[in-house]
């Protein structure tokens, strides 16, 4: 092996080889001094060894593995500070941190970006380490190299790879919230507010949402911001005429012309024609927000544009690829998310309308005092066929109603319209209600329909002291009647199938009984009493309890206390509520 360029040191100079083994004898002892020269010319680690006496502190002497990782010969590099394997790419903090620890001296360990002798670049792994004499100076510095441009790559790769997976972990979870945020609003206006309010802190200092109406112009722009500081002046530009929205024109014009599959990139914001086309409150807060770069996405429903959402940053490079990426998903899915918001609440409307349309109008009743409520459920995309009824019939008598079809949808309320028009039919022919509820079972199996419905019908006759109730009860909630003393009583005579249930060979059990004057008598269905953390039976006691503690007067002011009782801050189902005072 060539010594060539080797320090010489204590037995270096002419030193022969010594056999290792002599027959019957010891290995012969070398010099340590010897052996680690001898290491470190023959190792496969890159060694250089430099000057720290000597201003610049060359290297005095590098090893073969030096000029094979590097492509420079010894004579080309000795005398020289070993800076010249610098490049562009080279990161200079690194540098100065290793001069700073050298200089302190301190063992150095750094990883930098150094480059061949034919320009190619590699990752450099160096140990450098003081050398000192017996009074502690330190004269020398010897370095040791590794090619570590593999594990940097495989390093730099998987710190890409988990990179990309904590931006997409953090795009899928933003568009879950505002997925969630959607789910839980049923004004458009105000679940468009909500994706730009979760949107904007994610993306950018801050942003803008603008829905279009059917002439394609905006007819609110809501402003978000990411900082608490600036939500002032959000709401101040918020109040002023959205006119303000033409800075961004080109852009919200490519917005909306765009085709769905198309990514729209930052572009840096026009002062100049921020500066013409805006007066000088809107300046002043559009400057406060910040005017570098804007992005701009639109809210693709199925078929059209509902509008367009805005994201801008004070930097003009502020907003970088993830944000691209994200803010097309999230104007694909959170438009998607809207037009379901605005396609429910028109079947909400539409299912609403009819229903209200299908529900008996209750015609005034000489000689009672009646009040009766409807209250839709809360439910976006739910109706119910619950209805009530209350007719004069024309022997005089009174005759009562209140139901409840099965389901909640649209079919619901058509069949509703159809169940309770039939009732008030039968009805009208004045017979007992045994005989009236009979003959609605009989209609609906004759005209072969599918319909169930519970129901309760009362004949109310006015007698001399009160007056007289008699009741079919078809598989609802019993009605109750508050005496004057204040005892509430259930008309719980024995329920019969709910009516589309009953096959007409079973007697139908009728219940009679007298009502005194300041009687109250409630007619409900199940929304009013039943609730997901009530049971049926529970919700009734309940109901017995606010009636016997109810206003005595006016059958209006006992209906608005017993919804307040039973009502809670959201309706899981419709309410009937029919109440009839005895004068």
């Amino acid at each position: 092996m060539s010594t060539r360029g080797a320090p010489e040191g204590p037995g270096t100079a002419g030193a022969t080889s010594t056999p290792a083994h002599r027959s019957g004898s010891r290995p012969a002892l070398q010099d340590p001094a010897e052996l680690a020269a001898r290491t470190a010319v023959a190792s496969q680690l890159s060694f250089v060894l430099s000057d720290a006496r000597v201003e610049d502190e060359p290297l005095i002497w590098v090893n073969e593995e030096f000029c094979r990782l590097t492509g420079y010969a010894p004579a080309e590099v000795i005398g020289r500070n070993c800076r010249f394997l610098q490049g562009a790419g080279t990161d200079r903090r690194t540098v100065d941190q290793i001069k700073e620890d050298l200089h302190a001296g301190r063992t150095v360990s750094a990883t930098a970006l150094n480059y061949r002798r034919d320009g190619t670049p590699f990752w450099n792994h160096m140990v450098i380490s003081p050398v000192r004499d017996e009074t502690g100076t330190i004269t020398h510095h010897l370095g040791i190299q590794t090619d570590a441009t593999d594990q940097v790559l495989h390093e730099r790769a998987r710190a890409a790879e988990l990179e990309l997976l904590q931006q997409t972990s953090e795009r899928l979870d933003l568009l879950s919230r505002v997925g969630d945020a959607l789910a839980e609003l049923q004004d458009l206006t105000d679940a468009a507010q909500a994706v730009a309010d979760i949107a904007t802190p994610a993306l950018a200092k801050w942003g803008f949402v603008a829905l279009l109406d059917d002439r394609g112009v905006a007819r609110r722009v809501h402003v978000s911001v990411a900082a608490a500081a600036h939500r002032a002046a959000a709401r101040q530009l918020e109040a002023l005429d959205p006119g303000w929205l033409g800075v961004c024109a080109p852009q919200v014009l490519r917005a909306l012309s765009t085709d769905r599959d198309d990514i729209l990139l930052p572009e840096p914001v026009d002062v100049a024609a921020v500066r013409a086309g805006t007066s000088p409150a809107q300046l002043a807060l559009l400057e406060q927000l910040g005017l570098g770069c804007v992005l701009v996405v639109p809210l693709w429903a199925r078929d059209r544009v509902l509008g367009v959402l805005g994201f801008v940053h004070a930097q003009p490079r502020g907003l970088d690829a993830r944000v691209v990426v994200t803010a097309a998903h999230l104007g694909r899915r959170a438009g998607l998310a809207l037009d379901n918001v605005r396609l429910y609440r028109a079947q909400r409307q539409t299912a609403l309308a009819l229903q209200n349309r299908l529900l008996p109008r209750p015609t005034p009743v000489p000689g009672l005092d009646v009040s009766a409520s409807y209250l839709p459920s809360d439910r976006q995309s739910e109706v119910g066929g619950d209805w009530f009824d209350a007719l004069t019939l024309p022997d005089g008598s009174v005759g009562l109603t209140i139901g409840d079809v099965v389901g909640h949808d649209m079919v619901a309320a058509a069949a509703m319209g159809q169940v309770s028009s039939l009732l008030r039919a039968q009805a009208w022919t004045g017979a007992e209600p045994a005989q009236v509820i009979g003959a609605l079972g009989g209609l609906l199996r004759h005209i072969d329909s599918p319909d169930v419905a519970t129901c309760v019908y009362l004949r109310w006759q006015t007698r001399p002291g009160g007056a007289h109730l008699r009741y079919v009860n078809a598989g609802h909630p019993p009605p109750l009647l508050r005496l004057p003393d204040g005892t509430v009583r259930r008309l719980d005579a024995r329920p019969m199938l709910p009516v589309g249930l009953d096959d007409g060979t079973r007697p139908v059990a009728q219940g009679d009984i007298d009502v005194p004057h300041g009687a109250v008598l409630v007619l409900y269905t199940d929304g009013l009493v039943e609730r997901r953390d009530r049971h049926l039976r529970a919700g009734i006691d309940a109901l017995a309890d606010a009636l016997a503690q109810a206003p005595t007067e006016g059958a209006e002011q006992i209906r608005d206390h017993l919804l307040g009782a039973l009502v809670g801050d959201r309706l899981d189902d419709d309410v009937c509520l029919l109440v009839v005072r005895c004068p």
